[in-house]
């Protein structure tokens, strides 16, 4: 064979061998089949474990309504109802042992996350109340005039 065929596969040949090698340096002993329960079969042991470790950040709304009982009931009869309590106040871990508040985000985007009008087709979203951000009172947040746990117009 000529050298212009030889060279590419030599080089060729090298890269795999190098790529088998360094699997061996860079995959876990653990890693391989262990069962059909994860996608292909193919996971790492050791892993499950580490998830079953890992600290919790979102509590739920079940945590919430130990202490703030009024305000889950008042956002489970609002609009609000489908929003968790921790989309605007935050994580919960470490509440309230460790962090005695939590912060409330009171900023305008947060509320346009849900409830900007997005001119798509089919965006039409029923179940929100999209708002035109330009035109909707555009110098004021939106807790001056909306109690979030209860967001009909109010005057506060």
């Amino acid at each position: 064979m000529k050298w212009h065929v030889l060279r590419p596969l030599w080089v060729a040949i090298g890269l795999i061998g190098a790529i088998l090698v360094a699997r061996v340096f860079l995959v876990p002993d653990d890693f391989g089949v262990h069962g059909r329960n994860f996608t292909y079969g193919y996971h790492r042991l050791g892993n499950i474990q580490e998830w079953k470790d890992f600290p919790v950040k979102y509590q739920g709304r079940e945590a919430c309504i130990e202490c703030h009982d009024e305000n889950v009931e008042a956002l489970n009869s609002s609009t609000h109802t489908a929003v968790e309590c921790e989309n605007c106040h935050g994580p919960a871990i470490g509440h309230p042992d460790d962090v005695e508040l939590l912060a409330i985000d009171t900023t305008r985007d947060l509320c346009l996350r849900c409830h900007a009008f997005l001119e798509y087709p089919n965006s039409d979203r029923a179940e929100l109340i999209s708002i035109v951000d330009r035109r909707h009172r555009r110098r004021k947040e939106c807790i001056a005039c909306h109690d979030p746990h209860d967001p009909t117009e109010s005057t506060r």
